[in-house]
């Protein structure tokens, strides 16, 4: 079995180093890697061109269309009868190929996706990022579970199709917003087997800090819209729980407001209602920082946790609303 790994590439030449360091420590050999510069200012030519003595590796420049479209041009110059897409911020386990190998040959796939973990050598913030957005306290928890919510929908980090996928299904049609779960969506509906292989996982890096994570998770939200806009069905109950926690607590915010003001008055339905929300709340917070302080054995990371799950719903749930009442209520974009 052979795999041509696809990687898109924007501006990013550190991490394209640490990735394909990561791939020359495979126990499975039997794979090429396409790296698609898509119109770079920082171009990662030099940086590729010094692995070309332990990995066969590619590299191609094309101009900017975007990440879904970088992917398409790999898979059109891939010789894999798998074609896997990494993200730039991935390091690669030493067994991942062998461990895919090894499942595909025992349960047939023609496309599968796999979980994501944080690597020890990671920041603080980067553990705390990687905790938000696998935990099952927040929304992270359906994406590269056994039991996800609905089908599961292989996600671009971490992705592999078939050659017939390609030549059946063709690429993605979009370059961004969902485009991966766009893409999945259509592999499903054209009758092909989709699932999750547990061993593949990779060490996703994300963002370096909370504020480009906040804008990534923004995005996401927006990106859940456009999906609907492709494939009305897949809108769940579950891609509604970032914007009513948003909304939740913008409520919490104006009762605290409301009790504070009427404190002389003695116990009023705010102040009620206020002391319920505040002890829900708490009582969330707390399972946060004790579930995560489990997860990753350290209380920095655990407390970082915590933020980084309230910056994960409130900036999903706020683009998943921007787009809402833009899009669908107002009719507009």
């Amino acid at each position: 079995m052979f795999f041509s790994i696809i990687i898109p590439l924007y501006n990013r030449p550190q991490e394209i180093y640490e990735l394909l360091d990561s791939l020359t420590h495979q126990t499975y050999a039997g794979f090429e890697v396409l790296v698609i510069e898509d119109g770079s200012t920082l171009d990662a030519q030099a940086i590729v061109a010094g692995y070309e003595d332990q990995l066969d590796v590619h590299y191609y420049f094309k101009p900017n269309e975007g990440q879904g479209f970088a992917r398409n041009f790999g898979f059109e110059r891939a010789r894999g009868d798998y074609f896997v897409i990494f993200d730039s911020d991935c390091l690669i386990p030493p067994d991942y190929f062998a461990n895919v190998t090894a499942f595909l040959e025992k349960t047939p796939l023609d496309a599968y996706g796999g979980p994501d973990a944080a690597q020890e050598s990671f920041t603080a913030i980067q553990k705390a990022i990687s905790y938000a957005m696998t935990s099952p306290f927040t929304t992270g928890g359906i994406r590269g579970n056994k039991r996800h919510i609905g089908s599961f929908h292989p996600r671009s980090f971490n992705m592999g199709v078939s050659r017939k996928v390609w030549q059946q299904v063709g690429g993605f049609k979009l370059t961004r917003l969902g485009e991966d779960i766009e893409y999945s969506i259509r592999i499903q509906t054209a009758g092909f087997r989709v699932g999750l292989i547990p061993e593949a996982v990779v060490y996703h890096k994300r963002r370096t800090d909370f504020k480009q994570f906040y804008k990534q998770l923004h995005f996401f939200g927006r990106a859940r819209i456009n999906i609907y806009k492709h494939f009305p069905n897949e809108l769940k109950l579950v891609h509604f729980f970032p914007s009513l926690f948003v909304l939740f607590l913008v409520a919490l915010l104006l009762l605290n407001i409301c009790a504070a003001l009427s404190a002389g008055s003695g116990r009023t339905c705010a102040s009620n209602l206020a002391f319920f929300g505040n002890t829900l709340l708490g009582g969330y917070v707390l399972l946060l920082f004790v579930h995560a302080s489990i997860k990753t054995g350290r209380l920095q990371v655990a407390l970082l946790g915590v933020a980084a799950a309230f910056i994960q719903l409130g900036a999903y749930g706020l683009g998943f609303l921007q787009d809402f009442f833009k899009r669908l209520v107002l009719k507009r974009g």
